[in-house]
């Protein structure tokens, strides 16, 4: 099939690049031309393990192309998907559809004979019909076909979950694209995997309930995790026992300091707004999105509690920056909301991030680290934000030989109350007595 992937951010360039490797031909549009550049030279935009291999691979086949813009592709082109960013709009949290809509128009402009145009960004309720009309209005002779195909990619583990996915979603209304998407994904059909065909705005919701579902999920066990240090219990072993149980499972139960990324944040606020829009509040997702923004800012308080002395010139190391491990995705990372209040206590923030680089750009005053035990070095306090692997097996003895206090802050409980008290340091984490 000859597929066109608008946008090469996350989705997009994963998308493409993984129908391509399922044999399609792809050609990926963007009109950034640095970032198009960047990836003729081999050089991602994003960190995500494998998909430069991946992404060379197909190129390299003839079977990926990136482009500013190509005529040819997308009118020869069996299916366009558009794979721009979806950002909350700035004084309202709705999602901001500019460059979705500005992507139809391009599609109506350019495309000839039939022609599937398929949502892969994640959009409220209602933009498939947007979309058809903006193609209605700008080609009314034109043969098009909306189809609503969210993805579920998890980053540091998108392409896994690309190519063995629990399930494919698929709304249309016009069953001429039926054919086409089934033969997209005809790939898949080798492993059995679940293809769901529903209504186009019934598509577009399962996205939205997915995540609110999942942010949920996560603010409870962080709640419970207040609860169980209140209580004498112990979060991890709440979450094991809860989880053993089929109908809750054991995934999204680890406690830590508030859930961040490119998806849960700004599709909790998107949903909330379209509810409301509505007249059908979601309740539950309202007090989730308060829940969380509270917790990402009371994560400075517990690491100055932890200080043995005032925080006024006391150094924080802190490891891990971006919002989980094996990306360097830093939006709406709880990192964002500890450095700076920790900095206006007045402490001296020195930290290390396996994938820094666009943390460099967003913290002011903070001491950047070769490695953990050099941002370790004279620290007043270890703070552990984000649970990369290289994090998990420190030598504490090394790393108490370095500090000047020898506390430790675990905002992810990678390490084991006993071992660490045992090592001689004063230890901290969530949701443990």
């Amino acid at each position: 099939m000859r597929v066109v992937m608008i946008g090469t951010g996350y989705v997009g360039l994963v998308s493409g690049a993984c129908f391509a490797d399922f044999g399609h031909s792809v050609t990926c549009l963007d009109k950034d031309r640095a970032k198009i550049d960047r990836l003729h030279a081999g050089i991602m935009p994003i960190f995500e393990p494998g998909l430069e291999a991946l992404v060379r691979r197909n190129v390299e086949a003839g079977r990926l192309a990136f482009a500013t813009e190509d005529a040819q592709a997308v009118a020869q082109a069996d299916a366009v998907f558009i794979a721009v960013g979806t950002p909350s709009r700035r004084g309202d949290g709705h999602a901001d559809l500019s460059y979705v809509h500005a992507a139809a128009e391009e599609i109506a402009r350019l495309a000839e004979g039939f022609t599937v145009v398929v949502t892969k960004s994640t959009v409220p309720v209602g933009t498939g019909d947007e979309i058809e009309s903006i193609l209605r209005r700008a080609r009314p002779d034109g043969a098009f076909a909306v189809v609503s195909n969210p993805e579920f990619l998890r980053e540091g583990a998108a392409i896994e979950d690309f190519k063995r996915p629990d399930r494919v979603v698929v709304g249309l209304e016009d069953e001429r694209a039926r054919s086409v998407m089934r033969e997209i994904y005809r790939p898949l059909f080798l492993n059995e995997t679940p293809i769901l065909f529903t209504s186009r705005r019934t598509a577009e919701l399962i996205k939205y309930a997915a995540n609110a579902y999942l942010a949920m999920k996560v603010t409870f066990i962080n709640e419970i995790a207040d609860l169980s240090e209140k209580a004498g219990a112990d979060v991890q072993q709440v979450a094991r026992g809860i989880g053993l149980d089929n109908r809750i499972g054991p995934k999204f139960l680890n406690a830590g300091p508030g859930y961040g990324g490119s998806c849960f944040p700004k599709d909790t606020l998107a949903l909330v707004r379209t509810a409301r829009d509505l007249g059908s509040p979601v309740r539950l997702v309202e007090t989730t999105v308060a829940v969380n923004d509270a917790r990402k800012k009371a994560m400075a308080g517990r690491i100055l509690e932890a200080l043995d002395r005032p925080p006024a010139g006391a150094v924080v190391a802190v490891l891990g920056l971006t919002f989980k491990p094996n990306t360097d995705d830093m939006r709406d990372a709880p990192s964002l909301d500890i450095i700076p209040a920790l900095q206006a206590a007045g402490c001296q923030v020195r930290a290390y991030d396996p994938e820094a680089h666009e943390a460099r750009r967003l913290f002011e005053g903070v001491t950047f680290a070769e490695g953990p035990y050099e941002a370790a070095s004279g620290a007043d306090a270890l703070v552990i934000v984000t649970e990369w692997d290289q994090f998990r097996a420190l030598d504490l003895d090394r790393v108490k030989g370095l500090m000047r206090a020898p506390i430790l802050v675990d905002l992810r409980n990678i390490y084991g109350p006993e071992a660490v008290r045992a090592a001689g340091f004063v230890y901290s984490s969530i949701g443990r007595a």
